[in-house]
């Protein structure tokens, strides 16, 4: 071995004390862990249906998602203006892990008072099916938000808007370069700068249209979101990021749905 100088000495120490450093945070639990979400899509032919899907989720699904531990369920339906307001329902689970995801789907399962009171909803027959389809999406935080926020407005329910965004990408690497642009670029940054109140950033890693990552803002009324769009598309933060010849070109399609919460949402 090469007798080692002092710099290089001095450098070895310091690689050396943020390895340990990292290590002793991760096993006292002081690293922070992602939150993981699962979103499900009841899409439904029309009032019928929605009725069977929000009693079963009032009645039966909320309530033993709080006896489970979960005691934040978001609830949705798109705005009036939108015309499959009355043949979709969003429900937004948050998880601590994905272990933990696969805790509550057998905790359900064993769970005697959800089966009964559900029993109409889980047990309806083939020819009286409460929804057509029902997507699940689940999804890993941002590192820059890890964990999600409730948000709190004096507007009733039915004002609020909850603006649920999905940006595709058109490659891997492209998409990642999206996903920078929020953590490492500083778009989450100007968003919280602006009071957009996002209820959570995160990552698609599993779901029938990747890669792609979704976000979900929040304003008391239609008129705060109109005007909080308004000033970051002339942010001058946001002029100068989106003209990074790194974040061009990096999605393919955006997809935006405004959504009510339910008067039994969580959210």
């Amino acid at each position: 071995m090469y007798p080692m100088n002092h710099s290089n000495k001095k450098l070895f120490l310091e690689m050396a004390f943020f390895v340990v450093f990292a290590l002793l945070l991760t096993n006292s639990g002081m690293a922070k862990s992602r939150d993981y979400y699962q979103i499900q899509v009841y899409n439904l032919t029309g009032k019928v249906q929605q009725s069977k899907v929000e009693s079963f989720l009032k009645s039966a699904y909320l309530p033993a998602l709080h006896r489970a531990g979960i005691k934040t369920v978001g609830v949705f339906k798109p705005i009036e203006s939108d015309t499959t307001c009355e043949k979709r329902v969003y429900v937004w689970v948050p998880f601590t892990s994905l272990d933990h995801f696969a805790k509550i789907q057998e905790i359900l399962l064993k769970d005697s008072e959800f089966q009964q009171k559900g029993v109409d909803f889980l047990g309806a027959p083939f020819d009286q099916a409460p929804f057509i389809r029902k997507e699940s999406i689940l999804l890993m935080a941002f590192p820059v938000q890890p964990t999600f926020v409730i948000p709190s407005f004096p507007t009733p329910h039915a004002q609020r808007i909850y603006e649920l965004r999905s940006y595709e990408g058109p490659t891997e690497h492209l998409f990642r370069q999206k996903v920078k642009m929020f953590n490492e670029g500083g778009e989450i940054t100007l968003f919280k700068k602006l009071e957009f109140n996002a209820v959570f950033y995160a990552e698609v890693i599993s779901g029938s249209t990747m890669p792609n990552l979704m976000y979900m803002t929040t304003f008391s009324d239609m008129a705060s979101h109109d005007a909080h769009w308004s000033a970051f598309g002339k942010h001058p933060e946001w002029v100068k990021l989106k003209a990074i010849p790194e974040y061009l070109n990096t999605v393919s399609k955006a997809v935006k749905v405004l959504l009510h919460p339910t008067d039994y949402s969580d959210l």
